[in-house]
C-alpha cells in the first residue's frame, strides 16, 4: 500500500518573494488550609473575585472591559495557579512577593518563550511580556482588596520586553487566487454551505478586515448596493460614530450575495445578526473556526499552511494598494490607523520591492 504522506508534493511557500530547555518543577507538596479551603480553592476564588470586579468598572477610556480581556487577566491568574501548585507553594495569591513572581517569570520564560534549538542560542520574551503585563491587574486588586503589597511597585521586580517587531510577511497573488480556486472560485454552481461561505471569507479577508473585525460583522453592517461594509470598532459599543466604510472589490460583493442565499437556509440564521454562522447548524463563527479554516485551505491549495494565518491577509491588502498607487493618507483612513507608523509597518515586507518597480517604471529619465 503507498504512503501517502510520502509521496505527497512538497508543499509551496504562500508568501510573497520581494526582489532552552524547561527548569524541573519541584514534588508537588500538600497545599495548607487557608480560611477552611485549601490553597488551590483559594486562589481560584480569587480569580473568580477578579474576574466579579473586572466585570463591573470600566478600562482607562470609560469603557467596560470586554470579556476576552477579562479572560486573558484571568489566564495569566491561571498560570501563576498552577505553577504555585506543581512548585508545591502554600497560601492563595498574597503569598506572591516580589522573589516569587521573579522565580515565576524566569520559569514561564525558559517553557514558552526560549526556542527549543541545540544550541540554546536566541530567545523570545514576547510571551513573557505578555502574561507579566496581563498578570498586573490581579495584583492591583489584591493590594485594593487585601492590602497586599503590589510586586509591581517594586524595582526588583525583573522586567520582560517585547520583543523587536519583524516584518509581517506579504502572500503572494498566486496563493490567493489559489486558495480562492479550492473554495469554488465564486461559481454559481458550487451551493453548499461551507465552501460559499469559506470562498466570500476569504474574498473579506482581502479587503483588509483583522480577524476579530471580520468575525463580529453583522448582516446589518453591509451595503451591498454600495459595494461597501461597516467596520465597528473593536472596543467600543455599536453605537459609535467612528464606525468605518470599507469599500468592496465587485467579486467580494457577488461572494457575499452568494453567502447570504445560503446562511439564510441555516438553522441559525435568524437566531443571531452575526453575519458568519459555523457548520452543522452551529452558531456564529469563532475565531477558532476562522483560523482551522484559512489553515485547511491553504493546505488543500498545495502551501505551506504554517506560513498562513487570517492576519496574513491584512498585510497583503497594504501592499497591494500601495503597489497601485493608492496614497497613504486613503490607506489610513480606511483602515482606521491614527499614525502614518502603521502604515509604514504594514508596507515594510515588499517596501524594496515596490521602489524599486516604481523608479524602473520611470525608464530612461535622461
Amino acid at each position: 500500500m503507498t504512503n501517502r504522506a510520502a509521496t505527497r508534493t512538497p508543499l509551496r511557500s504562500a508568501l510573497r518573494k520581494p526582489q532552552s530547555s524547561a527548569e524541573p518543577t519541584q514534588p508537588t507538596a500538600p497545599l495548607r488550609v487557608v480560611d477552611g479551603r485549601s490553597a488551590t480553592d483559594a486562589r481560584t476564588a480569587m480569580l473568580e473575585e477578579l474576574d466579579l470586579h473586572l466585570s463591573t468598572i470600566t478600562n482607562r477610556f470609560g469603557r467596560p472591559f470586554q470579556r476576552k480581556t477579562i479572560n486573558a487577566y484571568k489566564f495569566a491568574g491561571v498560570a501563576l495557579h498552577n505553577w504555585m501548585t506543581e512548585s508545591g507553594m502554600e497560601g492563595d495569591f498574597t503569598a506572591c512577593d516580589v522573589a516569587t513572581l521573579n522565580r515565576f517569570f524566569r520559569w514561564y520564560y525558559q517553557v514558552h518563550d526560549v526556542p527549543k534549538s541545540q544550541d540554546g542560542k536566541g530567545g523570545y520574551t514576547g510571551g513573557t511580556n505578555t502574561l507579566q503585563r496581563n498578570l498586573r491587574p490581579l495584583f492591583i486588586y489584591l493590594a485594593e482588596e487585601y492590602d497586599h503589597a503590589n510586586p509591581y511597585d517594586s524595582p526588583k521586580l525583573h522586567r520582560y520586553t517585547a520583543p523587536p517587531i519583524g516584518k509581517p510577511k506579504t502572500l503572494s497573488e498566486e496563493f490567493v487566487n489559489d486558495v480562492l480556486k479550492v473554495t469554488g472560485n465564486g461559481s454559481p454552481k458550487v451551493r453548499d454551505f461551507q465552501t460559499v461561505r469559506d470562498h466570500a471569507i476569504i474574498r473579506v479577508l482581502t479587503e483588509g478586515l483583522r480577524a476579530e473585525e471580520l468575525l463580529n460583522l453583522r448582516v446589518e453592517d453591509l451595503d451591498l448596493t454600495g459595494h461597501t461594509l461597516v467596520v465597528v470598532p473593536l472596543k467600543m459599543d455599536r453605537n459609535s460614530i467612528d464606525g468605518r466604510v470599507i469599500p468592496l472589490q465587485p467579486k467580494t460583493v457577488k461572494a457575499l450575495v452568494r453567502y447570504l442565499r445560503v446562511r439564510s437556509t441555516h438553522p441559525m440564521a435568524d437566531a443571531t445578526p452575526f453575519l458568519w454562522l459555523g457548520t452543522r447548524g452551529r452558531g456564529p463563527l469563532q475565531y477558532r473556526g476562522l483560523y482551522v479554516m484559512v489553515k485547511k485551505r491553504a493546505d488543500q491549495a498545495g502551501y505551506d499552511p504554517a506560513q498562513v494565518a487570517p492576519h496574513s491577509f491584512c498585510h497583503t491588502w497594504a501592499d497591494d494598494l500601495k503597489a497601485a498607487g493608492v496614497s497613504g493618507e486613503h490607506i489610513m483612513a480606511i483602515r482606521g490607523w491614527k499614525s502614518p507608523a502603521m502604515l509604514r509597518r504594514y508596507g515594510a515586507d515588499m517596501a524594496s520591492t515596490r521602489a524599486v518597480n516604481a523608479v524602473q517604471g520611470l525608464g530612461d529619465r535622461y
